[in-house]
């Protein structure tokens, strides 16, 4: 859908230099004199990479339409994480390079949102909070109370959070997909 420049939002998705991008942040300017222009922030959903691009409010600019499936994560096979809809048991290969840190997130049959577009994986959105189980964790110190006390554990996926001392080995903690940090116990 074609929308003039000075319609862009934060959130939307456009085809930019015939790449998708997500529209991160906009400054619509209303000078004095001239013509209004709007500055934006587009983010590459196929590179990661960041622009910001100065358009005159009256250019036109094409709008894209990004679809996402919810799906369920099966292993990964080095380069690429694969995932599967769990209604229709199609698979999709994703490049790890798009979900990156957040790969360590990710445990068999984990569900995750898959974004699309022309039918190509551009994007992974991970739920708010994740579960994950304790693999390892130091017993807690006597007197190591100044503060709030924390120590490192490990999680099943290998990731390493800092979290309160009486957490302990087999327990199940929340973790905050966006920070990696301990939310609580699950």
């Amino acid at each position: 859908m074609i929308i003039k420049a000075g319609s862009i939002r934060k959130g939307m998705y456009i085809l930019f230099k015939n790449e998708p991008a997500l529209v991160t942040k906009t400054d619509f300017m209303s000078p004095g004199k001239g013509s209004a222009f709007m500055r934006a922030k587009f983010k590459n959903l196929k590179t990661g990479k960041v622009v910001e691009f100065t358009h005159k409010s009256t250019e036109s600019v094409e709008e894209i339409e990004i679809s996402s499936v919810q799906m369920q994560y099966l292993y990964s096979d080095g380069t690429d994480l694969v995932f599967m809809n769990p209604d229709t048991y199609d698979q999709v290969e994703v490049p790890q390079k798009l979900v990156g840190d957040k790969a360590q997130l990710l445990i068999p049959e984990a569900k995750v949102y898959i974004m699309t577009y022309d039918d190509q994986p551009i994007g992974v959105i991970f739920p708010q909070k994740i579960n994950l189980k304790v693999v390892y964790a130091e017993e807690a110190v006597a007197g190591n109370t100044m503060g709030t006390a924390k120590k490192e554990i490990k999680l099943e996926t290998g990731l390493i959070v800092l979290a309160p001392i009486f957490i302990k080995e087999g327990e199940t903690v929340v973790i905050d997909t966006e920070t990696f940090s301990f939310v609580s116990r699950a």
